[in-house]
C-alpha cells in the first residue's frame, strides 16, 4: 500500500463543509442557535432528556463529576483500561481515584471486583463509579445502577466510544448507551477519530433537570442571566456569577459540523459493524489471534481490538507496511503520575495482561475495501496463514 492507513480517521463530506460555511456566513459563530440545535438532535439520537455541549470530552468529564457532587477526599471507582482523562476528572475535583480490574473476557470494568471494594468501605468513602463503554462495547449499566443504589453513590457513564451502541437490560429492554435511564449522566467526545468528528467537542447527557441546570451554569463561568435566579436585577444587561464555573462552551461552528455528522451517524455505524464482521471472519481460524466481543449487534466499534502474544512484532511489521495500528490503552495506574499516588505494577493483573497483548486495527467509515483486504492479508502473512 503506497499510502498510510491509520487506525482511525475522520470523514468530512461536502455537506459537512457547507454546514460550516453556512454558519460562518450567519450572524452567530458562538453561543448561537446551532448549539441548541445540536444538543436537541443529540438527545433525540441518544434518547436522553437533556444534553449539554461542551469544549471536549475531558471538559464533559470534569463538569459531570463536579455537578454530580464530590467532597474532597471522596473516592471514585473506574477502570484502568481507559484514557487518562476519565479518572483525571476526579482529581480535578479534589477526589481520590480507585481502580478495579477488568473482566478479561469483555475488557470492561468487572462489577464483581467493584462490589468487593465497596463492601470494605464506610458510608461516605465513595462518591461514585465511572464505568467505561470501552471500544464501543456497552457495559451493563442496569447492574451497576443496582450496585450504586445499594451504596448511595452516583453513576457516570463514559460513553465516548459508544454513541449508537445499545444493550439489553435485565428486563429485556433495549437501552442506548448514554440514555440516562441508569446513570445520572453520561459523556461523549467528538474528537476526529470518534463517531461524530468535530475536531474537538463533547456532550453530557442526563435525565435529571437539576444536574442539567448545574451543567449549563458550570460550562459558562457559573454565570446566569435567568431573571428567576438572580438575587438582584439592575436591568436587561445584568447577570450574576453564582458559582465558580469554567469557559467550557462549544461554538456554533463546531456544532454545525456536529449536526451534519450526526445526520449520517447510523450509516457510519453500520459501516463500522461491517468492518468488524469482516475482521472476525478473516481471523477466525488464526489461533494466535484472540478477538473479544464477537456480538456485532449493539457494539459501536470505536475500536477493533485483537490480542496476540506477538503484539510488538506485529505492530512493527504493520507500521513498516503503512498500516498504522495503535495500542489502547496503557493502563492508567501505570502512568508515572498515578504511580506517585501509590499505584504500581501488579495491582490489576487482568488489565496489565490485556495491555501486553492488545492491538487496535484500522476501523473507520471511509476505510476502503482495498485497504481492508490489504490489512487482513498483511496480518495473515505475518502469521504465515
Amino acid at each position: 500500500m503506497d499510502h498510510k492507513i491509520p487506525y482511525g480517521k475522520q470523514e468530512i463530506t461536502e455537506e459537512d463543509i457547507q454546514a460550516v460555511v453556512a454558519t460562518l456566513r450567519s450572524d452567530f459563530i458562538t453561543q448561537g442557535p446551532k448549539v441548541n440545535e445540536f444538543e436537541k438532535k443529540f438527545t433525540q439520537y441518544i434518547g436522553a432528556n437533556y444534553a449539554v455541549a461542551v469544549a471536549n470530552g475531558t471538559a464533559a468529564l470534569h463538569l459531570s463529576v463536579m455537578a454530580l457532587g464530590i467532597k474532597p477526599g471522596q473516592k471514585v471507582i473506574s477502570s484502568p483500561i481507559t484514557f487518562a482523562a476519565t479518572t483525571n476528572a476526579v482529581l480535578y475535583n479534589q477526589g481520590e481515584v480507585e481502580f478495579c480490574d477488568i473482566d478479561p473476557d469483555t475488557i470492561l470494568l468487572d462489577i464483581v471486583e467493584v462490589r468487593k471494594k465497596l463492601k470494605k468501605s464506610k458510608p461516605g468513602d465513595y462518591a461514585g463509579i465511572i464505568p467505561v463503554d470501552f471500544a464501543g462495547s456497552p457495559i451493563q449499566m442496569d447492574a451497576f445502577r443496582s450496585l450504586a443504589d445499594e451504596y448511595g453513590i452516583w453513576l457516570l457513564e463514559d460513553a465516548c466510544h459508544a454513541p449508537g451502541g445499545f444493550y439489553q437490560d435485565s428486563k429485556g429492554e433495549k437501552q442506548n448507551c448514554g440514555n440516562g435511564i441508569y446513570a445520572q449522566a453520561a459523556i461523549f467526545s467528538f474528537h476526529p477519530v470518534k463517531h461524530i468528528a468535530c475536531g474537538e467537542g463533547g456532550m453530557i447527557t442526563t435525565n435529571d433537570e437539576k444536574i442539567y441546570q448545574k451543567l449549563l451554569s458550570l460550562r459558562s463561568h457559573g454565570i446566569t442571566k435567568n431573571s428567576a435566579e438572580l438575587l438582584e436585577n439592575h436591568g436587561g444587561w445584568y447577570h450574576e456569577m453564582q458559582n465558580l464555573g469554567y469557559n467550557y462552551r462549544l461554538n456554533d461552528i463546531v456544532c454545525s459540523l456536529g449536526i451534519s455528522q450526526l445526520s449520517r451517524s447510523d450509516e457510519a455505524l453500520l459501516k463500522r459493524r461491517s468492518i468488524a464482521s469482516y475482521y472476525f471472519n478473516a481471523f477466525k481460524d488464526i489461533s494466535k489471534i484472540k478477538m473479544i466481543n464477537q456480538e456485532v449487534n449493539g457494539h459501536a466499534y470505536h475500536l477493533f481490538v485483537i490480542q496476540t502474544k506477538q503484539r510488538k512484532e506485529l505492530y512493527e511489521y504493520l507500521i513498516e507496511r503503512n498500516i498504522f495500528v495503535q495500542v489502547h490503552y496503557i493502563p492508567v495506574h501505570l502512568h508515572p503520575y498515578y504511580q506517585k499516588m501509590g499505584f504500581k505494577k501488579g495491582d490489576f493483573p487482568n488489565a496489565e495482561a490485556y495491555y501486553e497483548i492488545c492491538l487496535s486495527l484500522p476501523i473507520f467509515p471511509s476505510l476502503t475495501e482495498e485497504e481492508l483486504k490489504f490489512t487482513t492479508s498483511t496480518i495473515k502473512a505475518f502469521f504465515n496463514e
